[in-house]
């Protein structure tokens, strides 16, 4: 496990290394019955580096707890005529693992550099009302 989360204090500002987190979009998916001829490989990949908007928080119940933050990702355009502009994209962090979970809320705080790594879950998430959220994420390429 530790080896998985690496920090580094090398920079006046640290960038610390998450692994194994999941990242939830909105979406629907169908499972079949039949077992396919032939099983094909696949990969779902993901790798960020931003800033964390708010301090982790504890979320789930007593028997399942995830740790739930936001990070932020940017990128820089140039228009033609020389004006410069940084978009910023917000993005839902949410880890499951046990001892990655505990670090996470103990050391991770707002404003700090992380990098995570992980993969894209698509699922129904709905709030503690049992509503489903306000906002939504997409992914682009």
């Amino acid at each position: 496990m530790l080896a998985k989360r690496l920090i580094s204090r090398a920079a006046t500002r640290p960038i610390i290394k998450i692994s194994m987190a999941q990242f939830t979009r909105q979406s629907s998916s169908a499972t079949t019955q039949e077992e396919p001829s032939r099983i094909e490989k696949t990969i779902n990949s993901v790798q960020l580096l931003g800033r964390v908007g708010a301090d982790p928080q504890k979320k789930g119940t007593e028997e399942h707890p995830i740790a739930v933050f936001s990070l932020a990702t940017h990128s820089n355009y140039r228009y033609e005529s020389g004006e410069f502009l940084q978009r910023t994209e917000w993005h839902r962090v949410i880890c499951f693992k046990p001892g990655l979970r505990e670090t996470i809320l103990n050391y991770l705080k707002k404003g700090q550099r992380v990098h995570v790594t992980g993969k894209i879950t698509y699922g129904q998430v709905t709030g503690e009302d049992g509503k489903p959220p306000k906002y939504h994420s997409y992914s682009r390429r």
